[in-house]
């Protein structure tokens, strides 16, 4: 029973974390219509930039700043190689991933990983020790349940304001945002700005949790907040009360849940990559099948 709670728990705590980037990413797939590949490389660029900050004795929240802020510049400069430059969405992902491997690697000084154990984090530090033991045990979980909260509420908050409108027009209908005299181009780097704060800030997260950061933790990032996304609105699209950003959360957590019980089951890690590709069809075809059901009745 034991380790059912431990394995449930860290599906949870994983979903998520995950979840985090599945809700930037839900803005920049379904919202803009953005296929945004540098998720693969801001998802380590988070977790880089908050370890390297934290390393040098910075506060965990600040780091945590300091990594969204990196994020947002990252999306920034994906939507200006395309709105800008003329770049393909797809082509521009790809250079923004390929140069945040250099970039990630400046930051953590030539080192593929870099721990920070005895560190404080925000698992360890301000109002977390004051919590009861008993609480102070599930704390990773407890924290990163009111992160996600915390992420979604400002999210569906942004997207009912008239700016997160434009954002949601801009991704359906370019003309309607020109013609109230607003920029569509401007509305999507600030789509990719905001998908890829949440990216850097979910590796942030999981960085601090683990106490050290990878740069190659972003692979299959994309694949997995794509599936997370998909599944989300495939299996709760049809309860209204569930808003579309919380849908991508809880497809995180079944998502995660699926590749654990697989595990579990005894599928050798060698196969993971090949089971998570097949999720992400799965969802996509049940999704299209699902539209069309929808559609012919």
């Amino acid at each position: 029973m034991n380790i059912f709670l431990g394995l449930a728990e860290t599906v949870l705590k994983e979903g998520l974390i995950y979840g985090v980037m599945a809700m930037g990413v839900y803005i920049t797939y379904k919202i803009l219509n953005f296929p945004d590949l540098s998720v693969d490389g801001t998802f380590p660029l988070g977790a880089c930039a908050a370890a390297a900050c934290i390393a040098k004795g910075m506060d965990p929240w600040l780091a945590c700043l300091v990594a969204i802020l990196a994020g947002a510049i990252a999306g920034c400069i994906t939507g200006l190689l395309h709105v800008k430059l003329g770049i393909t969405d797809l082509l521009s992902g790809i250079l923004v991933m390929t140069a945040m491997w250099s970039v990630n690697l400046i930051i953590t000084g030539g080192s593929a990983i870099l721990q920070f154990f005895n560190k404080p984090t925000i698992f360890t530090s301000g109002l977390v020790k004051l919590l009861p033991q008993g609480i102070y045990a599930h704390r990773q979980l407890l924290l990163i349940l009111l992160l996600a909260i915390a992420v979604r509420l400002i999210l569906a908050w942004y997207l009912s304001t008239k700016n997160g409108l434009l954002l949601r027009a801009a991704g359906n209908n370019e003309q309607y945002v020109t013609g109230l005299g607003k920029d569509p181009g401007i509305m999507k780097i600030i789509g990719l700005s905001l998908g890829n704060a949440c990216t850097a800030f979910a590796g942030c997260i999981l960085a601090q949790m683990n106490e050290n950061a990878d740069i190659n933790s972003g692979k299959g990032m994309v694949v997995m907040a794509l599936a997370s996304v998909i599944i989300g609105l495939a299996v709760f699209r049809k309860l209204s009360f569930v808003h579309f950003v919380t849908m991508a959360v809880l497809g995180s957590v079944i998502y995660k849940a699926c590749l654990m019980a697989a595990l579990q089951l005894g599928l050798p890690n060698s196969y993971l990559k090949l089971l998570m590709a097949i999720l992400l069809t799965v969802a996509i075809v049940s999704e299209k099948f699902g539209k069309g059901g929808k559609a012919n009745g």
